[in-house]
Formats: structure tokens, C-alpha cells, sequence
């Protein structure tokens, strides 16, 4: 595989990721910027496209920007998002242990959570199967649709604004 076609099918594969309307919710109020997530999948996914180990100034180039960036800006933005998931995950873990998070307040959390992988099976599913396409996407519509509003409703409900 060329050099060209595995950029262009890893900045598809970005694009697609970045551009989902659940990803834009969840992006929206996670504690990533845009660039810090695209840096960060790249340097878990570009061993997909690649037919070898990238390089951290080949993973600059497939960057979505029209100008490639330095294989230094590439690290710093990909050390921040790792220690920005680090620091959420750690945030978790403290507020459950000194009690200011219980179990029921998670639970408006699990079941997003939990619709997030029905969608995610879904979508697996309509790639794998030759069952009705049709079908299978009004049930992926349909999920995603009720993703996007637990998601809504759980930005702007009590169980957040309490924290």
C-alpha cells in the first residue's frame, strides 16, 4: 500500500470518527479538545491503514489540517490527551472513593453507556450481515436518535449541576 492511499484512508477513517453526531456531543463535553481526540486516534489507529509502524512525524502528516504538523507538536498535543483521559478516569475514581459520586448517581450514566454499545453492536452488525440494510439502519436511527437526547438531557439535568 502507498504512503498516499494509507493517508487518505486514515483521514477518512478520522473524518468519519470526528463527524459522527455522537461524537460531537460526547467531544463537546469531555475533557478533550477536537485536535487533542484527532491526535489520539491517530496514534492508536494508524496502525490500521499502515502496512508498518508509523513514525510520530508520519502520524503528523495524518493530521486533517492542509499543513502537516512537527513530529514535537504531534507529541505534545498527544501527551495532553492522554493526560487529560488519565486525569478524567482518576477524577472518577476519586469522587466514587470519598463518596461524593454514589452508585445511583452513575446510573443515569450506565444507561447512556448502555445504549452507546447497543448502537456500537448495531452498527457492527449492519457491516458483517446481508440482512435488511434498511432495517438495520431505521434501528441504528432510531438509537442514535435516543443517544443524542439522553445525552442532552443529561448535560443539562441535576445529576451533573450537583457534582
Amino acid at each position: 500500500m502507498n504512503c498516499l492511499r494509507t493517508k487518505e484512508n486514515a483521514q477518512k477513517g478520522l473524518q468519519g470518527a470526528l463527524n459522527d453526531p455522537i461524537a460531537k456531543i460526547l467531544l463537546k463535553t469531555s475533557n478533550l479538545t477536537k485536535i487533542q481526540l484527532e491526535t489520539l486516534l491517530i496514534d492508536i489507529l494508524a496502525e490500521n491503514y499502515a502496512e508498518k509502524p508509523l513514525n510520530y512525524d508520519e502520524k503528523g502528516k495524518l493530521r486533517l489540517t492542509k499543513v502537516a504538523v512537527s513530529r514535537g507538536s504531534f507529541n505534545r498535543t498527544l501527551a495532553q490527551a492522554k493526560k487529560n483521559v488519565t486525569e478524567s478516569i482518576y477524577t472518577i475514581l476519586l469522587l466514587g472513593y470519598l463518596g461524593v459520586i454514589q452508585s445511583a448517581s452513575l446510573s443515569p450514566f450506565q444507561e447512556v453507556a448502555e445504549k452507546l454499545q447497543r448502537y456500537t453492536d448495531a452498527y457492527k452488525t449492519l457491516s458483517e450481515g446481508p440482512e435488511d440494510i434498511s432495517v438495520q439502519l431505521r434501528a441504528m436511527n432510531l438509537i442514535r436518535e435516543e443517544i443524542t437526547l439522553a445525552l442532552e438531557q443529561l448535560a443539562s439535568s441535576k445529576v451533573v449541576t450537583d457534582l
